[in-house]
């Protein structure tokens, strides 16, 4: 069962954003002809960070002088890979992004009462989530062969075209793949060095160390049953819970809430009531994006629609529309979303060089693949579960700021308003997208398939249907890895 303790409200001061920072040079063009955006200087004022945006602005300020740092130490390593590889990374990262872990960290923090002589730490711990968030992404497009990200090339698409503008030798796609690999590894390292300077500055710095930690391997392992359930064509529910909570629960809310919490030194009671609102907070973002993955219009997310189904992600969308399929008796369906890839007709090589679960379909094709979905009742079990976790997310999080065992008393106004805050931030992340409204359903009274679980039953809810935990791995209540 969940633990849902309840605490003392701490005071939370309201803090300051980073100091200014000199003007960095202006946009140049690099060897290979594209623009570099250098860093702007941090403004000079010390307005209170009450916003989402201004909060935005803060840890970008923040990013901006670490990448303009380690840009400029990388030219004292090599300008070519200062030009190409640093710089190209800089731009990445600054190029956009909803912020929504260093918000998730700030606001935990907060919620833990962290001290305003903490600011700047936060928003370190911030700026290394979003250079984190750089490599995950980075890499996750090596891996799926996505060609945008952001409305723009993705990395490895850029390398790509930059080798066959320069005429170089050798393979442009092996060329774009090798040299993003790295580009994600050197995210992965600024963020490693912006944790560790503020870990070893910090009083708490052995359990922020440990959060981090944590978070690192479990993106991996998440990120690695995600390709594994692909080649395997996974369809099972328990799967997909597991493959959310990893990839994308963890570290987008819970880790990043409980980073915040050991940066302030939270007990374990409110650690654990942030981490529990985290868990199914995280869960419902990810759900989220497994309908923008085959439902999102490519104008609003940034990226392609339709990627999920022709590389059979093994998303919890595609798990319940199977299971309502089956529980419908409805084998067209079933035989549609668990078919062997078609790539299996190509030769060996042909096989090889495709991505692991990619399938041949057509547009056409995709379209029928959304309309069987819609027909099993699966989109609307999904949308209904994300509101489910999100309520429930919410509940966690109000009993932060009540003492345990004690009748409850009213928040502070400065305590309503973090805990305002943090859910205005919850139903963000687990919103859709403005854009056309979707077409109803097909299927006429659907059957109520185990994913739909009551509300109120926390166990089931975090299990996603399972009726129990062990889909998803308990909140640990230390810094531990769960």
């Amino acid at each position: 069962m969940i633990d849902t303790r309840t605490t003392e409200p701490m005071r939370t001061p309201q803090p300051k954003p980073a100091q200014p920072q000199p003007t960095a040079p202006a946009a140049h063009h690099g060897t290979d002809g594209r623009p570099r955006q250098q860093p702007t200087a941090a403004p000079s004022t010390h307005q209170e960070v009450v916003t989402h945006q201004e909060l935005v602005t803060a840890v970008e300020r923040v990013l901006e002088r670490h990448l303009h740092e380690r840009v400029s130490e990388a030219a004292r390593i090599d300008p070519v890979f200062a030009d190409q590889m640093a710089a190209r990374l800089a731009e990445f990262v600054l190029r956009g992004g909803k912020r929504l872990r260093a918000g998730f960290l700030w606001w935990g923090w907060q919620a833990a009462g962290g001290d305003l002589e903490q600011a700047d730490a936060a928003l370190h711990l911030g700026a290394a989530l979003e250079l984190l968030q750089g490599c995950a992404l980075i890499h996750d497009d090596v891996m799926d062969a996505s060609p945008v990200r952001r409305g723009a090339p993705a990395v490895h698409t850029d390398f790509t075209a930059a080798h066959a503008r320069a005429r170089m030798h050798g393979s442009s796609t092996a060329y774009g793949t090798a040299a993003a690999v790295l580009c994600g590894d050197l995210a992965l390292s600024w963020a490693d060095d912006l944790v560790s300077v503020t870990a070893l500055s910090c009083t708490h710095g052995r359990r922020l160390h440990q959060e981090w930690r944590a978070l690192r391997t479990e993106l991996i392992a998440g990120q690695y049953l995600d390709i594994h359930g692909q080649a395997n064509r996974s369809t099972g529910l328990a799967q997909a819970v597991r493959i959310a909570g990893l990839k994308s629960a963890l570290y987008t809310v819970e880790r990043p809430l409980a980073l915040g919490a050991a940066l302030a030194g939270a007990d374990e009671a409110t650690t654990a009531a942030l981490r529990s609102a985290g868990r199914c907070a995280g869960i419902a973002f990810q759900l989220r994006d497994d309908l923008l993955g085959v439902y999102g219009e490519p104008a609003v997310t940034g990226k392609p629609s339709g990627e999920d189904l022709r590389d059979a992600k093994p998303t919890y969308l595609r798990a319940v529309a199977v299971q309502r399929a089956r529980a419908a008796g409805d084998h067209h369906a079933v035989r549609a979303l668990t078919r062997a890839s078609t790539s299996a007709s190509r030769d060996s090589a042909s096989r090889d060089s495709a991505p692991f679960g990619e399938q041949d379909l057509d547009d056409q094709e995709l379209d029928a693949l959304r309309e069987v979905i819609e027909r099993t009742g699966a989109r609307t079990a999904v949308e209904e579960q994300i509101e489910r976790l999100v309520e429930l997310s919410v509940r966690h999080l109000h009993t932060v700021r009540r003492a345990p065992h004690t009748t409850p008393a009213p928040p502070s106004p400065q305590t309503a308003h973090v805990i305002d805050a943090l859910t205005r931030l919850i139903e963000r992340a687990a919103a859709a997208p403005a854009g056309p409204p979707r077409a109803p359903d097909r299927h006429t009274n659907p059957p109520r398939p185990t994913a739909d679980t009551h509300p109120n039953d926390p166990a089931a809810a975090e299990g996603i249907g399972r009726g129990r935990t062990s889909a998803v791995p308990p909140a640990p209540t230390t810094g531990g890895r769960p």
